[in-house]
């Protein structure tokens, strides 16, 4: 099935659903979130074969501390993990992989997988990979809004336009479509000014389930959509 006659430029999905596919399994929760990180490199490939140009990935938010220490601490690690045991293989496929987020909360091992991996995949063109890690969007607006007013940007001279510019995603356009896998229907604080506009697509599949047969019928979905920014 083609779906590069009409693919979004930005796909950005929040991988919901890892803990109750476990939970499903008898495992612990921590294998869900393992088998949910070994669910991205397929679907990298199957995007970048639809000819999409950025991908999104909600890994962890900044609510996500609040959860029981012995889950965040294996969620970090395993972050850790796969970036390390990934990150040529995304290089291979000429990807740039970003991090969005707050870097100042995470432990300094892992900002510096984070930074090598950056650098490494800077100038790689075919799709750009954001882990959106210790990241929420109402944060993400606070913090422009701390950097405009530390910039000196004049009233007069603040517009949406110029607003963006300070927001992690500032060189980055904003999603067409947003996938929730695992059945919730709400954003949880993922990328709140960037979707004003997006195509919203919610799926009880569990992320870990969600392979290319589900990814199709989103696009599908995503083609079917009228998309009028507003106007008629």
């Amino acid at each position: 099935m083609s779906l590069a006659s009409y693919p979004p430029q930005h796909v950005a999905i929040i991988m919901d659903g890892n803990g109750r596919w476990a939970k499903k399994r008898g495992l612990p929760r921590l294998a869900g979130h393992k088998a949910g990180g070994n669910n991205i490199y397929p679907t990298v490939k199957f995007l970048i074969d639809c000819e999409v140009k950025y991908l999104t990935l909600y890994a962890f938010s900044t609510e996500n501390w609040n959860r029981p220490k012995i889950e965040v601490s294996g969620l970090i690690n395993l972050l850790a993990q796969k970036i390390e045991s990934e990150v040529k293989r995304f290089h291979q496929e000429n990807v740039r992989l970003l991090h969005i987020g707050k870097e100042s909360n995470l432990p300094e091992t892992l900002q510096q997988k984070l930074s090598a991996a950056v650098a490494l995949t800077r100038n790689n063109s075919v799709l750009t990979l954001c882990f959106a890690f210790d990241y929420g969007g109402r944060n993400e607006i606070v913090q422009a809004a701390q950097s405009i007013i530390d910039a000196g940007i004049s009233y007069d001279a603040l517009d949406e336009a110029e607003f963006s510019k300070y927001l992690f995603t500032s060189d980055i356009p904003d999603p067409d479509l947003i996938i929730r896998t695992g059945g919730e229907i709400r954003l949880s604080n993922f990328l709140l000014w960037q979707s004003a506009y997006s195509e919203l697509y919610f799926t009880p599949v569990l992320w870990p389930d969600f392979n290319q047969k589900e990814f199709e019928k989103a696009l599908l979905e995503y083609k079917h959509r009228k998309r009028r920014f507003g106007a008629t």
